[in-house]
């Protein structure tokens, strides 16, 4: 790929790098090594170990090559990173055929939840260009096409979407932060309404009011009405902010606000 005045040639080249793999009508015998294989080994190593474990040397021992046969592929740690992040996006919910606009939202929310669960390395990932990969781009192809058939129209369709998706990546985030600092020195989680009581104890009602009677009624909830989920899975949390942005959709295309 060339360079054109006025474009971004790191970002031309990560493009180049993230689309590699995509090319058609190639015939004879599969690469020994290509930019997808040493993604996906990256994968499972991160999905293995810890994005911590993940070196060019690992992957190269991994695939039985040496590292600078690999740099022949992805010239850097930071590309290696984005075409991961890609790969381990994995394919998105296919939503054909819904037409219910918020089974269809609520339903690529619950798989991007799910996967973030799964493989939480993910979101330490920087997000430089990982999103303009094939993977990324087609769950944002997914989730953009409902948006414009619910009325949203060019740059709010694309700006809801990437408020959707910071969305679930924050929720996700906490999530997965609050369960690792919430667990006893046995590495059993703890209880929602025990950690609630345990902050709630060092907050002086008179200076913080409004949280001291958000703890004190979750203190006084039994711990499976605070970790509910709804009937997709999606826990409340998530589920709550979710139709609220669906809420909030609908109510702005329904007072005629189709257009930038």
């Amino acid at each position: 790929m060339t360079t054109t005045e006025g474009t971004n040639p790191e970002l031309e080249r990560s493009l180049t790098l993230l689309w590699s793999g995509r090319a058609k009508g190639r015939r004879g015998p599969r690469a020994q090594l290509s930019v997808e294989r040493i993604a996906q080994a990256a994968v499972d190593i991160a999905d293995a170990d810890g994005l911590e474990a993940l070196s060019m040397q690992r992957i190269a021992k991994e695939l039985g090559f040496s590292p600078m046969s690999l740099y022949n592929h992805v010239p850097n740690k930071e590309m290696l990173l984005e075409v991961a992040a890609d790969i381990g996006a994995g394919a998105p919910p296919d939503l054909t055929g819904i037409t219910d606009f918020r089974q269809a939202v609520r339903q690529w929310v619950e798989k991007l939840w799910t996967g973030l669960q799964l493989r939480p390395w993910m979101m330490r990932v920087p997000l430089d260009h990982a999103s303009l990969g094939p993977h990324q781009m087609a769950w944002l192809e997914q989730l953009m096409r409902h948006l414009v058939a619910a009325g949203l129209a060019g740059r709010q369709a694309s700006v809801a979407a990437l408020h959707l998706t910071a969305v679930v990546r924050g929720t996700a985030q906490i999530s997965v932060n609050l369960t690792t600092n919430r667990k006893t020195d046995a590495g059993i989680p703890r209880p929602v309404a025990d950690v609630a009581h345990l902050v709630a104890g060092y907050l002086d009602p008179e200076q913080f009011p409004a949280l001291s009677g958000v703890l004190a009624a979750e203190t006084g909830a039994d711990d499976a009405e605070l970790e509910q989920t709804a009937g997709d899975g999606l826990p409340f949390e998530l589920s709550f902010g979710v139709d609220r942005f669906l809420d909030g959709v609908e109510a702005w295309v329904a007072r005629g606000n189709r257009r930038d």
